[in-house]
């Protein structure tokens, strides 16, 4: 009499199943990246800032004195403060994500250093009378910042400091006739482009 072998039938994970584990999965994923990054930076929001920043660089250009153009953007980086502020609180309620605690606490005290060295060496250099050094010290900085506190952001950010260091770079070494164009193109331009993407990337 032969012997008996059983067999144990295969069976096949039920596709239902195999989907919400992959839905789990999904959401683990989006929600761990949610406590390690600041997704609440608006793009259009920064869009709104190149914007203002490009009407600067116009109005900065018709200075006939650095003092008067000084005070124009001054005046434009309390506005782009304000836009920057509002529009990321306005993101941050829409999606429910703490805006003072977490990563929006770390980008913003990884911001704060670059940008408060960048006002102390600009009362220096201007009671120095060293004011051409001026612009591509703000763009270097402002990118520095912006490097510094994309890395609790999103991947995005940190490539848009880049971009803004590499035009201060570049403007300590172009002529002063230039100096408009760099402040247009990195203030004004980086942030509409950048912005743009960030808005189509990870919402408003």
């Amino acid at each position: 009499m032969g012997s008996i072998h059983l067999v144990n039938p295969q069976t096949e994970e039920p596709p239902a199943l195999h989907e919400r584990a992959m839905d789990n999965l999904k959401y683990i994923r989006e929600t761990m990246e949610r406590a390690t990054a600041f997704t609440g930076i608006s793009g259009w929001g920064q869009v709104a800032i190149g914007i203002t920043a490009l009407a600067a660089s116009f109005l900065s250009a018709q200075q006939k004195s650095f003092k008067n153009w000084l005070a124009v953007w001054m005046a434009e980086a309390v506005v782009a403060l304000l836009l920057a502020g509002w529009s990321i609180d306005r993101k941050a309620r829409a999606a429910k994500l703490p805006l003072l605690s977490g990563p929006g606490r770390k980008v913003a005290f990884s911001l704060s250093p670059p940008i408060f060295a960048g006002l102390i060496i600009t009362v220096a250099l201007y009671r120095a009378g060293l004011t051409d050094v001026i612009p591509g010290l703000w763009l270097l900085l402002y990118g520095t910042g912006v490097v510094t506190g994309g890395m609790f952001s999103v991947s995005v950010v940190p490539i848009m400091g880049l971009c803004f260091m590499a035009l201060g770079a570049i403007a300590f070494f172009a002529p002063v006739n230039f100096v408009d164009w760099f402040m247009a193109a990195g203030f004004g331009g980086l942030h509409i482009v950048f912005g743009v993407i960030i808005a189509r990337r990870y919402g408003g």
